[in-house]
């Protein structure tokens, strides 16, 4: 299983982003997907997830407006949309994968322990 995250970049305040996270060796309709970040010196935190039949996507509620998770599985990828751009979504993206039925909710959507795979990052920065 390989999760490769791509998208990052220098962006300004204000403005948008969209990173991808292909699935390979895996069919990724069976699989639900999870975006974290991590900042230089702070935890990972959960950005957005989306379950296996794309029926149910969640967000922390600090991250609700601003980030969109739709998904292609003809294309095996997963999106994160982020929009209005604010210094402090600076950080490395993560995607990691779940196997169906692990994803049930909130709870478990945010957890690290949710996903068995992960991709490597890609580094998202946020300045004018």
């Amino acid at each position: 299983v390989q999760l490769q995250a791509s998208g990052g970049g220098l962006v300004q305040p204000g403005g948008s982003l969209r990173l991808s996270c292909v699935a390979s060796g895996i069919v990724l309709n069976f699989y639900s997907i999870g975006w974290f970040r991590q900042a230089p010196g702070k935890a990972r935190e959960f950005v957005s997830g989306i379950d296996w039949s794309g029926k149910n996507t969640y967000y922390p509620d600090s991250m609700k407006g601003r980030f969109a998770v739709p998904r292609d599985n003809a294309k095996s990828t997963v999106y994160l949309q982020i929009d209005s751009l604010k210094p402090e979504d600076a950080a490395t993206y993560f995607c990691a994968s779940a196997t169906a039925g692990r994803m049930v909710g909130s709870a478990t959507a945010g957890s690290i322990y949710t996903y068995a795979y992960w991709g490597q990052g890609t580094l998202v920065t946020v300045s004018s």
